[in-house]
């Protein structure tokens, strides 16, 4: 199981304007404590003062156990939890975390090709450093509306001006993804950012004979609901319900009073992951692997849903 409980009570330090709607924060252990180590492409769950709970990816350098960095896009057409963090989290703030932890991370390679979209240049900018650190060759195309969407612009021009290409889509339109993935042979590919820049990317890398990109969601791919209703009985107490077409079984089990834990509610940290007795799982999430998702023996009850008429749920 998966879990967000907190395990560090950080004090943020600094904060940063870093883009149109992007403010980054450092946090540090309050009695000058080195934080736990992390790899790039590592996300931590952040406890707003309101209880909710949002994952960031860490943006700093993984060498400097000093302090964590995250940075967060406000999105007006969000749950709230963007414009609370922009909100509350202050210097002399305290915030409860989860110990760092990935499921996007770097393979080995001769060489790599990263490509990011507005924020989801958070996750790759660890990355680049990592890679640079170890002198491989790799490069960055990024892509934003405008050149006011661009985050930590000056650290990706230190790290290699040459090889980084901004691309402002109101100057210089969309990225010629086909040349990309053309251009991709023996490089590693990792990707974040838009829905529609990681679906156009591995469209087009599928046509180039690949299906191995690396992609980093911040949303999920497709709805939770939708393909008809099931049934799910839970086997602790024999109930057995429904649960509709416009309704996922994480609404369904907490409509008749069973609590459980949930945190980002849309298949991506882990939190409301749950044992399935019997059945088939259409999981629809961005964490399992494809191991585990073949294995079904779990899943994320907040978006997978049955592929059978009814499952068996460990609740």
């Amino acid at each position: 199981m998966r879990s967000a409980e907190p395990s560090l009570r950080l004090l943020i330090t600094a904060t940063q304007l870093q883009a149109v709607g992007v403010t980054s924060y450092e946090l540090s252990d309050p009695d000058g404590v080195a934080l736990p180590g992390w790899s790039p492409g590592a996300h931590i769950d952040v406890h707003l003062p309101s209880g909710m709970v949002r994952q960031y990816s860490l943006c700093g350098d993984v060498a400097d156990r000093t302090h964590y960095r995250i940075a967060v896009l406000e999105l007006p057409t969000g749950r709230g939890g963007s414009a609370e963090a922009h909100r509350e989290l202050r210097p002399g703030a305290i915030v409860a975390t989860s110990m760092p932890r990935s499921a996007f991370t770097l393979v080995e390679a001769d060489r790599y090709l990263f490509v990011a979209g507005g924020i989801g240049i958070t996750p790759i900018l660890p990355m680049i450093r990592e890679v640079d650190r170890a002198g491989l060759p790799w490069e960055l195309t990024y892509c934003a509306r405008s050149v006011r969407h661009f985050s930590f612009v000056e650290e990706l021009h230190a790290l290699g001006p040459d090889r980084v290409r901004f691309l402002a889509e109101d100057v210089d339109g969309r990225p010629d993804l086909g040349a990309l993935a053309r251009g991709s042979h023996g490089a590693a590919v990792f990707c974040c950012g838009p829905a529609g820049l990681m679906d156009g990317l591995t469209a087009h890398m599928r046509v180039a004979g690949r299906d191995d990109v690396h992609l980093e969601r911040f949303t999920p791919p497709s709805a939770a609901t939708g393909l008809g209703g099931f049934a799910v009985e839970l086997a602790r107490s024999g109930i057995v319900l429904e649960v509709p077409d416009d309704r996922t079984v994480l609404e369904a089990v907490r409509a008749i009073g069973v609590d459980v834990d949930s945190s980002c509610e849309m298949g991506m940290c882990g939190t409301c992951e749950t044992k399935v007795l019997e059945g088939t799982v259409d999981h629809r999430d961005e964490l399992l692997t494809e191991a585990e998702k073949a294995a079904g023996t779990t899943m994320l009850i907040c978006v997978s849903r049955a592929a059978c008429p009814k499952l068996v749920l460990d609740l």
